[in-house]
């Protein structure tokens, strides 16, 4: 290793001597901020294009160590990642070529003390690098003899599978990653990248035992486990500097969730969809739920003027969204191309779920062609709904996926439009549109439910559907308008007789 570079053959070093001169030589340690769509999908946002913070290289530490989770600290937390060694200097590298430049894959842990992470004001520096805060190896893997594509990491807590994904799982591919980083900066021979974490990161406490382990089943090659004890630091933050601070949200993305952080836990559209309460929503029209919604103040709440390519079918689910912007050609070059954001969303969206496209209510250009639709379809969607216009219509409708739609284009998005942004609040045919809303959508309209509000809506609606059977049933047999509908209390009278002898069940 004179010559500065990472070997990739390990024959004639042992794994100690291997694991403390890559830790010598490594100049930079980068990682990556969002990566894996379990991730993405446990923090509601997908991004369009990676995202990075460096954390000190002082950081690194050999495996089998202790951490410290400083004085008067509650928040540490632990990310099981896979880590890039960089074998070869790459500046500039294409993805096709980026993968050469990397020497080992390797675990590692992406440690951080979230009561700091305030004032290091989105960078991480201080709140990642502690000494010991970026645990490493203990088996270096070399790049060559494994299939980027099919890696496996798993982390460990006191012995309980904490995290369990594959790379197939990742947004943005390895070699995506080396490139990009590339682009400003040489990535030098030993310099360390950190490819993000999947779901299921948490907070840590004294006494705890972290594991940590990258594996490639296939050729039978693993990095072994990555074990770290927390122990409790003595010495706390001095006033001279930033002071430990916490709030909810902090607490929430160290814990990773709501109810993990002991919080009450929002309403969200998953959570408020009940199988009870999406069967009393399917049960009734949309014209009965519009009018529960009226009652409460909510007037402008359905989505307008779109046609359907399955007429007679009703829908329910809870929204994914994806917004255009008006095409620039500028920024049509930045983000029209490769793996967008239309795409990414069309690979994100699954069942239970209808993916809404804010289109501006433009018709000049497809917003969804039949491949997206498929895909969608496959994924498990319930729905697509969008304000502007679909290419290959007729193979769109002949899909099982129902589409809502605002016209028919030959044209491809970029005539007028920029995939810019998902999961987002968009407006959609006139009406605004937040992730996890719930949506119902069928011949009569497309209506956008708050989800604090869907299990009482959901009983009322059904009680509302049959007192209008009764109505219904009295008009047909003569009686009169006034005092039926509304129905005065004679008239209630009999309708609750009309429901004890079991009609309108």
């Amino acid at each position: 290793m004179s010559d500065g570079n990472i070997a990739r053959n390990t024959a004639q070093a042992t794994l100690q001597e291997v694991n403390a001169q890559t830790i010598n030589e490594a100049g930079k340690v980068l990682a990556v901020h969002l990566s894996y769509r379990s991730r993405a999908e446990q923090r509601g946002r997908v991004p369009a294009n990676p995202s990075y913070f460096m954390k000190a290289s002082s950081s690194l530490a050999l495996t089998g160590g202790t951490v410290e989770r400083p004085a008067g600290t509650e928040l540490l937390a632990f990310e099981g990642e896979i880590a890039l060694v960089i074998g070869t200097a790459a500046r500039r590298v294409s993805v096709e070529d980026a993968w050469s430049h990397v020497g080992f894959v390797t675990a590692s842990n992406d440690l951080g003390v979230y009561d700091i992470k305030y004032a290091d004001k989105g960078s991480n520096i201080r709140s990642k690098s502690g000494d010991g805060f970026t645990p490493f190896g203990p088996a270096l893997l070399p790049a060559a003899e494994i299939n980027p594509d099919a890696l496996r990491i798993r982390t460990w807590v006191n012995g309980e599978t904490v995290q369990d994904d594959t790379t197939a799982g990742l947004i943005f591919s390895f070699a995506r990653i080396v490139a990009d980083l590339s682009q400003l900066m040489t990535l030098q021979p030993g310099d360390v990248i950190l490819t993000g974490t999947p779901a299921g990161s948490s907070v840590i406490v004294p006494g705890d035992v972290v594991e940590v382990e990258v594996s490639d089943e296939a050729a039978g090659l693993s990095t072994g486990r990555l074990t770290t004890t927390v122990i409790q630091g003595e010495q706390g933050f001095a006033s001279f500097g930033n002071t430990p601070k916490i709030t909810d949200q902090d607490r929430i993305d160290a814990f990773g969730s709501e109810e993990a952080a002991g919080l009450a836990p929002a309403v969200t559209g998953k959570s408020a969809l009940t199988d009870e309460v999406k069967a009393k929503l399917l049960s009734v029209a949309t014209a009965t739920i519009s009018g529960a919604l009226r009652k409460r103040g909510l007037n402008n709440v359905s989505v307008d003027g779109l046609l359907a390519t399955k007429p007679g079918q009703k829908v329910i689910g809870t929204a994914r969204t994806l917004r255009y912007v008006p095409n620039r050609e500028d920024l049509f070059k930045s983000h029209g191309g490769g793996y967008n954001a239309q795409k990414q969303i069309i690979d994100a969206v699954g069942p239970g779920e209808i993916l809404v496209m804010e289109a501006r209510g433009e018709k000049g250009s497809g917003t969804l062609g039949d491949i997206l639709a498929m895909r969608a379809q496959v994924r498990g969607a319930e729905a697509i709904i969008t304000d502007g216009g679909v290419r290959d219509l007729s193979e769109v409708a002949a899909l099982d996926i129902p589409t809502f739609y605002n016209g028919a284009h030959p044209a491809v998005l970029g005539r007028k439009h920029v995939p810019w942004d998902t999961d987002v609040t968009v407006a959609c045919g006139g009406t605004t549109i937040q992730p996890g809303d719930i949506i119902v959508a069928d011949d009569n309209g497309i209506l956008v439910i708050p989800p604090a509000l869907a299990a009482e809506i959901a009983d009322e609606v059904v009680e509302q559907e049959r007192r209008d059977a009764f109505v219904f049933e009295m008009v047909k047999e003569g009686h009169k308008i006034d005092g039926l509908f509304p129905m005065n209390a004679d008239w209630l009278a009999k309708y609750q007789q009309w429901v004890a002898e079991g009609n309108g069940a």
